[in-house]
């Protein structure tokens, strides 16, 4: 019985597992000039890239407040 119920416990686990097809390496971040900043109490978040769809997409970095 005990054998049993690890492998319905094991079958829901896997059942559980999502499997991702492998994505291509990240591109290398790109040069962005950094404007002056808006006013104090702000912070530059650095440009990124992230994975959309099937491919990356870079995300412009930005000035947030803080």
């Amino acid at each position: 019985m005990k054998h049993i119920s690890s492998i319905v416990l094991l079958s829901i686990m896997l059942t559980a597992c999502v499997v991702e097809p492998t994505r291509p390496p990240r591109p290398e971040p790109l040069v962005e000039v950094v404007p002056a900043q808006p006013a104090p109490g702000y912070r530059w978040v650095k440009g990124h890239y992230k994975w959309e769809g099937n491919q990356w997409v870079w995300v412009r970095g930005h000035w947030a407040a803080y």
